[in-house]
Parts: C-alpha cells; sequence; structure tokens
C-alpha cells in the first residue's frame, strides 16, 4: 500500500518550472509519508505532476513509483494505491500480447494494463486500488478508484488545477485549497458522521471519488463516470450449489491475498469471519512449512469489566485459545493501555483528518502500531455482516418500518449539544432524511422481490454503501497512519455480487445469524467456532476510559477560545458530561453509545483547532 498524490493542468506546462513543481509535490507527498515511509518518488510531466510514498510489499527493488514506460512512442505513467490479487493472470494475458515486463510488481502489470485496454482495464481488476495515470497517446489522466473504496482518493478542482489525493491532508499542501466547512460539511459532522455521504470531503471544495468510478481529465474538461455496479437479479442456484458455491469464492478470495513478499499475519478475534480467514491462512501456511502468525486485541482490565449486551453477547478473547490450539499459530495477545484509548484520540482524527470512532479508532491505531512491529500485511475479517447479513438491523422490524439509516434512528444526543441557532440553521433531521432518501433511490431493483425483500435488499444497499465503507475507511486509516498494510478478503467483488442476490431463507435459513457463511465453513472450522454468536469489534468497558474523556471535555468547555464552543452549547456539553451512561443505547452502530460520543466531540475540537477550520 501507498499514497499518492498529484495535480493537472492542460493549460499550464509544468516542464518549464520543474524544480518549483517537484518542491510543491514533494511537500504534498511528505504528508502521506506514514501510508509509504520506505520510498517515494515524484515525476514532473508537461500537463501533470504526481508523488507517491511507497509501502514495499511486491517487488520491493523493482516496484518505485511514479512509474513510467513508453509504448509506440507515447509516455504512460502511473501513481498507484494498492494490491491486485489478480496479478498473475493479468500478467499472463498481456505477455499474450507480447508485453516484456522489467519487474514482478502489480504496479507495472497495471500499467501496462491500462496502456493495452484503456479505461476497460478497472474492470479486469481483483483488488483494492487507487491510481492515476498520465496518458500521452490519449491526452488525459484517468483516475480510478476499487468497487468498494477500500483505498481512498480525494480531489478538489480550484483554478483550472485538478488536485487529488490519497488523504485529504495532501490537499491543504496545495496553494489555495483551505480547510473550510460550510453548512453540508457541519450536517455531515453532525447528522452523519461517523460515516459520510458517497464523494463528499466534507470540507468545502475537497470531494470523493466514489468507490467504483473512474475520472477522465483532459483540454476539453473534466468527466466522472461507474464501470461497476451491483446487478439485482435472480438466483437460481439450489440451497447446497450456494453453499459450496460461497465455500470456493470465499477460500480462493483468502488464498489471493496471501501473496507477500513481507511478512504477513491475520487478525484472530475468534469470531467467524476472522478464525474462517486464519484456518484458511493457517492450512496454506503448512502446505509450505510455515507457521502463521495471528494477532487478537483486547483492553486493560477488560476481564474485570466486560459485560454482556445485546449487541456484545460475551467476550471474543475466550474464543481465541480455541483458534490457536486447533490451527497451531503464532499467536500475539495484544493489550490496549487506558491512557493510550484517550491519548491517540488526536492522532486517529489527524490520521483521518475527520473524527471518527472516537475510542474504537484509537485503539486500532494503537493495535497497528504494535502489530507493524513485526508485519507489515495483515488480513482481516470486515465487510462479511454488511455482506451476508450479520448485522440485528437485518431481522429488527424497526429497521424495516423506520425511513432511516437502521445504524442511526436517533439523532436526538447529536442535536441536544447544538446551540439553538446552529441546531436550526442545519436541520440535521432533515438532512440526514435527504441523504437517506437519496441512496435508497439507488438500489438495484429486482422485480421478482416482495416487498419485504425489496426492504431488505434496500437495507442491504444502505449498509455497503454507507456502514461498510466507513469502517473500510477507518481500518485504511488507522492502519496506514501506522505504515501496515490491510486486506480484507470478503470485499472480494466475485463474493459480493453473488452473496448480494442470495434469498434471504437461504441466508438467515433456521433463523441463524450469516447462515450461508457458517454453512460454507463446515469442515473448515471447528463447530463450537462455527456456530457461536457474534460479537462485534471490542471496546473498552473500564470507567477510566468514560472518567478521563470526560475531564477532557471539561478542559475544552472551560476554556473560551474552543472552537466547538462555536456551534454547541456549554451548558448542554456540561450536561453530557454529568449525566448518566448508557453503554446499551449507542448513537451510531453497536458500539458507539455515551463515552464514544463525548470522544467523538473531543475529535471534533480537535479537528477545528489543529486544522485551523473557518466556516462559509
Amino acid at each position: 500500500m501507498c499514497g499518492i498524490c498529484g495535480y493537472i493542468n492542460y493549460k499550464n506546462n509544468y516542464i518549464k518550472s520543474e524544480l518549483k513543481q517537484r518542491q510543491l509535490a514533494k511537500k504534498m507527498a511528505d504528508t502521506l509519508y506514514s501510508r509509504g515511509p520506505d520510498a517515494g518518488g515524484v515525476w514532473v510531466g508537461e500537463h501533470a505532476v504526481f508523488a507517491h510514498r511507497r509501502l514495499a510489499v511486491i517487488d520491493p527493488e523493482g516496484g518505485a513509483q511514479p512509474m513510467k514506460r513508453i509504448s509506440e512512442g507515447y509516455e504512460f505513467v502511473i501513481a498507484y494505491n494498492g494490491e491486485l490479487y489478480n496479478t498473475e493472470e493479468l500478467r499472463r494475458e498481456l505477455k499474450g500480447y507480447g508485453y516484456r515486463f522489467e519487474t514482478t510488481s502489480d504496479t507495472e502489470v497495471l500499467l501496462y494494463l491500462y496502456i493495452h485496454y484503456g479505461a476497460e482495464c478497472a474492470a479486469k481488476l481483483n483488488g483494492i486500488f487507487a491510481f492515476a495515470v498520465y496518458d500521452s497517446m490519449r491526452q488525459r489522466v484517468f483516475l480510478c478508484r476499487d468497487r468498494f473504496g477500500v483505498k481512498p482518493l480525494f480531489w478538489c478542482n480550484t483554478d483550472d488545477n485538478v488536485v487529488f489525493g490519497s488523504e485529504i491532508k495532501a490537499l491543504f499542501k496545495y496553494p489555495g485549497i483551505k480547510p473550510q466547512i460550510d453548512r453540508e460539511g457541519l450536517c455531515e459532522l453532525f447528522a452523519i458522521s461517523p460515516a459520510r455521504t458517497a464523494g463528499r470531503g466534507v470540507f468545502h471544495g475537497v470531494n470523493e471519488l466514489k468507490p467504483g468510478h473512474c475520472m477522465f481529465i483532459g483540454r476539453s474538461g473534466m468527466s466522472i463516470m461507474p464501470y461497476w455496479r451491483l446487478k439485482s437479479e435472480e438466483h437460481t442456484d439450489s440451497y447446497e450449489e450456494t453453499i459450496e458455491k460461497t465455500r470456493a469464492l470465499v477460500t480462493d478470495a483468502i488464498k489471493r491475498q496471501l501473496i507477500s513478499d513481507v511478512p504477513i499475519a491475520t487478525f484472530l478475534s475468534g469470531g467467524l469471519d476472522s478464525s474462517f480467514i486464519t484456518a484458511v491462512a493457517a492450512n496454506e501456511f503448512k502446505k509450505q512449512g510455515r507457521q502463521l502468525s495471528t494477532y487478537s486485541f483486547d483492553y486493560e482490565d477488560n476481564d474485570k469489566y466486560f459485560h454482556k449486551t445485546k449487541f456484545q453477547p460475551s467476550s471474543d478473547i475466550e474464543w481465541v485459545p480455541r483458534m490457536v490450539e486447533e490451527f497451531g499459530t503464532k499467536h500475539n495477545y495484544l493489550v490496549c493501555p487506558n491512557d493510550a484509548l484517550l491519548n491517540l484520540l488526536d492522532d486517529a482524527l489527524r490520521a483521518k483528518d475527520l473524527p471518527g470512532m472516537a475510542d474504537c479508532d484509537s485503539s486500532l491505531l494503537y493495535f497497528c502500531r504494535e502489530v507493524k512491529k513485526q508485519h507489515t500485511v495483515v488480513l482481516s475479517g470486515e465487510c462479511s455482516d454488511e455482506i451476508f447479513g450479520g448485522y440485528p438491523w437485518f431481522r429488527d422490524p424497526n429497521a424495516f418500518a423506520t425511513p432511516a439509516f437502521p445504524w442511526c434512528y436517533d439523532l436526538s444526543m447529536r442535536k441536544a449539544v447544538l446551540n439553538e441557532g446552529i441546531a436550526k440553521l442545519l436541520d440535521l433531521d432533515g438532512y440526514s432524511r435527504q441523504r437517506y432518501e437519496e441512496s435508497i433511490a439507488e438500489t438495484p431493483i429486482f422485480d421478482g422481490d416482495n416487498a419485504e425483500e425489496k426492504r431488505r435488499r434496500e437495507i442491504s444497499w444502505l449498509n455497503i454503501n454507507w456502514f461498510m465503507t466507513n469502517l473500510l475507511d477507518r481500518k485504511d486509516r488507522m492502519s496506514m497512519a501506522s505504515g501496515l498494510e490491510v486486506r480484507v478478503p470478503f470485499c472480494d467483488h466475485r463474493i459480493v455480487e453473488y452473496v448480494w442476490n442470495i434469498p434471504w431463507d437461504m441466508k438467515n435459513r433456521d433463523n441463524v445469524s450469516k447462515n450461508v457463511l457458517r454453512e460454507a465453513a463446515k469442515g473448515i472450522l471447528p463447530e463450537d467456532v462455527r456456530l457461536r454468536k457474534k460479537s462485534p469489534y471490542p471496546k473498552t468497558h473500564n470507567p477510566f476510559y468514560e472518567a478521563a474523556v470526560k475531564i477532557r471535555l471539561k478542559q475544552i468547555i472551560d476554556n473560551p477560545s474552543s472552537p466547538i464552543l462555536d456551534l454547541c452549547d456549554k451548558g448542554k456539553l456540561r450536561d453530557v458530561i454529568n449525566g448518566d451512561s448508557d453503554y446499551g443505547k449507542p448513537f451510531f452502530g453497536q458500539l458507539m453509545a455515551g463515552p464514544q460520543f463525548i470522544g467523538f466531540l473531543v475529535q471534533v475540537n480537535t479537528l477545528l483547532d489543529e486544522y485551523k477550520v473557518k466556516f462559509v
């Protein structure tokens, strides 16, 4: 994985000021250093400038970027962030057309694939990616992002320049692009966050290239188009065929993602998803005479304070030894200290450039930094719940009846802290409803669906396009801020395309959550692990964190220059501090309850303060 950035203007000739452009591009790329601590490079062309920070995973010696190749007298240059899992198939295909390779990197394969197919190359890719190609033959720059937005890509249009970067912070190093937030940005922060509307970067003028989309920038202007969409259609496979095909798709995705020239491991919570990945990976390693390394996470003193809720019926940590014994992995138990949850809130904000999931982010950042000490690549179980229907709202009557995001029905906690004028200006309920209605209107329709299936498909669509992308963004930012590459096998588009059309009576047969995946794991996982109830990413139950984050918010309130006080009522913020905790009533998803909301408010203040945000 890497970080990319650059800018394009077909009215300029950047070569005439090459030294100046190199200095600017390097300044932008330096903000992405943690994404690519191994190497960096800058390329200056007549109408475009690319910069790159590299985390070397495949072909550390030969994969330097930006990479340039000449074909039929034309210059092609790529800056690429990602990993392709069908590299060898594509390499063989291109060799058949006469292409010759100088490296074993997937970067060179991707560049030649674009040279040969142009924009149609995107549909051939199996992987996670965001990249830019300078194409002197077609007189354009081509930008592209993977189907589910695992890898980020933001852009701005300013004074005929299109500026792009893996992270928003890189854009702010370009002259004239400032951290400003308008009404819509505030609505994103307080009505939608820590999720984010696809295509919007929250800051005024900052856009996001949507997942599954590509962008063309040429002499005549700029255009954006999708290259991939989910399709709703009849599922014709029998139940037995469905289980077998799901098993084949999942195991193939895991095996493909085990390719690496640097140390690789898996995250192992003891849940169904991470256990499936670990089992397949461990068996593959055994065939090669190797031992798989695994990691599990918990919090200091959680064994003393954990209590069951409907969202967390059991502690994951008790299941980890079962998996380690069964598959003989070299396991690493990581425990996050209480003070790190608070101390890393600001670092987590800086990694994302936006407020996130509070201590869920800061703990993940801590864990990723620890994992990076021994490994550079890990596989993780994200996306399974959204795809296979694992969340409570897939079967909750409230979700079916309420026209709202099912992980965030009630905005009362958010609205309660705003001052009266801001609350009236923003109309958080109206904004959230608008975004919700826009999104469900895009749900791919299948005429054969009854009303219940149609509604469940809408909920699935919302999960994939909102909740899943939020978790993927979180995992990318916290891991890449640590120089760690995280791969997500369940996000293989072949799995998503197939499972999308599996009917609910198969997915939830006998009222078993994620039944299709559980059945696919038969013979791969021990039965007790295969059938255990879902428990989400852990959070701390230690009262230390809540007390500490309340002190932090109190300090912010007591400082009259704190920028959050321009938006929030001081008395209402004190009410939040003095109110009773309710760990069973999340304000977002399954985990973010009262203490996490306080951490979120702390991150909002840090954003406004450190980034010197102006309201427009």
